[in-house]
């Protein structure tokens, strides 16, 4: 009796891609945040003139002054002052719910963290792509909600249409609810593969 090899699992992919999909998130975040630091005034930086900026609004007035367990996190980078952040969802909705949109991130981590553990999740190479980037997403903006209580945004398209700025954990979202959307319309589902096959 010959056994047939079960389907490789991506579910590495899956773990790669939210790690680095993270610590692009909160590397650029710091570094860009503390570049355009600018004493508190922050700053703008073309990328494509007319189009698409880099920008960094005003910080808040007030010295952050040290008062709980976060400081050091919030003032990496040497900018003693807060950020002004998005206390909202994506595209500005929600304004001023960021303890809301907190526990929604968290039971969507833990949501995806568990459909990447389920057989046919972890053996779709695609799928893993979608979830690895959408967690990615998720824990970058959940890490702004919890240590400046609002996401740090800076990205800025303004041509034809001026969006609201955003970051690289929106980018990992909007692109992996995308992907999710091709797998659910558009990809046949992975067929299993037997287990084993009988050789007379």
């Amino acid at each position: 009796m010959n056994s047939i090899p079960a389907a490789p699992s991506y579910r590495w992919l899956f773990w790669f891609l939210a790690t680095v999909g993270l610590a692009c998130d909160q590397g650029s975040k710091y570094a860009i945040f503390s570049h355009l630091y600018n004493g508190g005034e922050g700053g703008r930086v073309e990328l494509w003139p007319g189009c698409f900026d880099i920008a960094v609004a005003r910080f808040r007035p007030t010295v952050d002054e040290g008062d709980d367990v976060f400081h050091w996190l919030r003032t990496l980078g040497g900018c003693e002052r807060r950020p002004h952040v998005n206390e909202g969802a994506l595209f500005g909705l929600g304004q001023g719910k960021n303890l809301m949109f907190g526990g929604v991130s968290v039971l969507a981590a833990l949501f995806i963290v568990g459909w990447s553990t389920r057989e046919a999740a972890r053996r779709d190479w695609f799928l893993c792509v979608a979830l690895g980037l959408i967690l990615a997403g998720t824990l970058g903006n959940l890490y702004d909600r919890i240590v400046f209580e609002g996401v740090r945004d800076f990205f800025h398209w303004y041509k034809w249409y001026d969006w609201p700025v955003f970051n690289v954990a929106d980018i990992c979202l909007v692109t992996g609810a995308a992907l999710l959307l091709l797998e659910a319309f558009f990809r046949q589902p992975n067929e299993p593969a037997p287990v084993s096959a009988a050789k007379p």
